[in-house]
């Protein structure tokens, strides 16, 4: 039998670029089933909406409010995703610290920070790996100069089950 991981605050090994942190939990070396991570979400930060054919995600609000998306909409426009609405009605939604999220393969969804102050969430994904390497090439490409390089962006979410529907977009807010 193996040993478990505790894992104290502020501790993992962390990933930052200017405005953005993302600290790895739990990765692929410790667990078969999941990658778990902490984000600090920066003000102006949308992620866009994207869907995975295979991975499932699981989102959880510590600090600060997020405005979510985790609907197949009634459609995919490729601008603005919280105009988004579904066939049941559901729309996106201001979650603050408690509220958790969790999206099955094949489900679009999106997060985006639109307050003045950052936010902190929980991540989980599964299979493992995959976003962990994702992660490690994303804080490369927005750790440049100015706004990120979208097509970098599109091309790494290609390879790695990412399928963009709306533009990732980071407009910091001062």
């Amino acid at each position: 039998m193996a040993d478990g991981l505790v894992v104290p605050p502020r501790q993992g090994r962390k990933l930052r670029t200017s405005a953005q942190e993302v600290t790895f939990k739990v990765t692929g070396h410790e667990s078969r089933f999941a990658s778990s991570f902490e984000v600090v979400v920066p003000p102006g930060f949308d992620v866009g909406a994207h869907v995975h054919s295979e991975s499932e995600e699981l989102f959880y609000v510590l600090d600060g409010e997020l405005e979510l998306l985790a609907f197949e909409p009634v459609e995919r426009t490729a601008g603005n995703w919280q105009e988004w609405r579904s066939s049941t009605g559901q729309r996106t939604f201001r979650a603050g610290p408690g509220s958790l999220v969790f999206v099955p393969p094949g489900c679009p969804h999106a997060f985006a920070n639109r307050s003045h102050t950052e936010a902190r969430m929980f991540f989980q994904s599964s299979p493992p790996s995959r976003h962990e390497r994702y992660f490690e090439e994303l804080v490369d490409i927005l750790s440049g100069q100015g706004a990120a390089d979208t097509e970098a962006v599109e091309e790494l979410r290609r390879r790695y089950d990412i399928e963009q529907l709306t533009p990732l977009r980071f407009s910091p807010t001062t």
